[in-house]
């Protein structure tokens, strides 16, 4: 059995990281989550082109829950692209399908990172993963992810204290 299907330990939670495609505010917000990315700099743009998925995902990939990995106090951080579905309709999903295989609900976190998106995110997003121009809309959706990351720093900080809420003795 892998990390991504052994049974949660009572208070561990999956942590889920959502946009639209899956591939840019998302995969960078998993990043800080894990440690990947820094917290007390801007990365460098190797940095984040080096992040898994940024700047990768198919748009077909869409609605693809994709396992990041292990956070510091064991909790499964994902990244999941939702399309146009609203972050609350993606909790519901998520909640109902835990409930379907047997798990329990209150053990998913979804995370929008949405609100952290920038006007530039979404033009060279669009250009580089929709209208398949990555070489003009790469440089851009990485311009306006150094502008966004410290609106994504403190959404992971936000994250985390929500997640030592959830968790702490007697919450179970």
């Amino acid at each position: 059995m892998n990390s991504e299907s052994r049974p949660l330990p009572p208070g561990q939670l999956h942590i889920v990281y959502t946009c639209f495609g899956g591939t840019h505010s998302s995969p960078v917000a998993a990043a800080i989550h894990l440690g990947k990315l820094p917290r007390d700099r801007l990365p460098t743009p190797q940095e984040l082109l080096a992040t898994p998925r940024f700047d990768t995902v198919h748009p077909k990939h869409r609605g693809q829950l994709a396992f990041a990995g292990l956070d510091k106090d064991g909790h499964r951080v994902y990244v999941l692209g939702r399309g146009g579905l609203s972050a609350d309709a993606v909790r519901s999903l998520l909640e109902t399908a835990c409930l379907l295989i047997g798990g329990r609900p209150a053990r998913v976190l979804v995370c929008d990172t949405l609100p952290c998106v920038n006007f530039c995110m979404r033009i060279g997003g669009w250009l580089s993963r929709e209208a398949g121009l990555v070489g003009i809309g790469r440089p851009i959706v990485t311009w306006g992810t150094l502008r966004a990351y410290p609106r994504i720093v403190r959404l992971v900080r936000e994250v985390e204290e929500q997640v030592r809420r959830l968790t702490r003795p007697g919450r179970g």
